[in-house]
């Protein structure tokens, strides 16, 4: 007998709730709009019943909603950083210390990374799944998760090495597996 909609909703937040805060978080880096997309997110995917929904469909569903959540987000911040010059002016200017700061801190480079970039570093990196396990999370394609994954890591290799300084690699960090 399949369980109902609500049952499956409470034994997703019981058993895979700090899951999904620390996903939201990683894709923020804020722990109250992590608990809000979270929240948000349950919502959507609960508001309605939903027949023959399992635990592993519902948290796809959660993870989905979250990551559309961030990504709408993003595409509102980028049209207001277009026209906030018109509205305000900056306080003051950030220090050479401030920008030492930020360079050591992955997690915020990591959240300024295009939203799906983000999220594939994320699964990849955090989660541990594999490049096709990403592409069905997302629903897009393996080559398309690869080039994700390539462009956020070459972006964050330029972020945390400004001089362009890379040491070797070595033989098994390539992202295909």
């Amino acid at each position: 007998m399949s369980r109902t909609w609500d049952a499956v909703a409470t034994e997703l937040v019981v058993a895979r709730g700090d899951a999904l805060s620390r996903y939201a978080y990683l894709l923020t880096g804020s722990v109250d709009d992590a608990a809000d997309l979270v929240q948000d997110a349950l919502v959507r995917t609960f508001g309605t019943p939903r027949m023959r929904l399992t635990l592993p469909r519902a948290e796809a569903y959660v993870r989905r909603a979250i990551l559309n959540a961030v990504i709408d987000r993003s595409r509102r911040d980028r049209t207001w950083r277009r026209v906030r010059h018109l509205t305000a002016v900056p306080a003051s200017t950030a220090s050479p210390a401030d920008a030492a700061d930020e360079r050591l801190d992955l997690a915020a480079r990591v959240r300024a990374l295009a939203p799906r970039q983000a999220a594939c570093i994320v699964l990849r990196y955090y989660e541990d799944l594999t490049v096709a396990g990403i592409a069905e999370v997302l629903g897009i394609s393996p080559g398309a998760v690869k080039r994700y994954l390539s462009d956020g890591l070459r972006a964050l290799s330029a972020a945390i090495d400004p001089a362009g300084r890379r040491p070797a690699r070595t033989g098994g960090d390539h992202v295909g597996t």
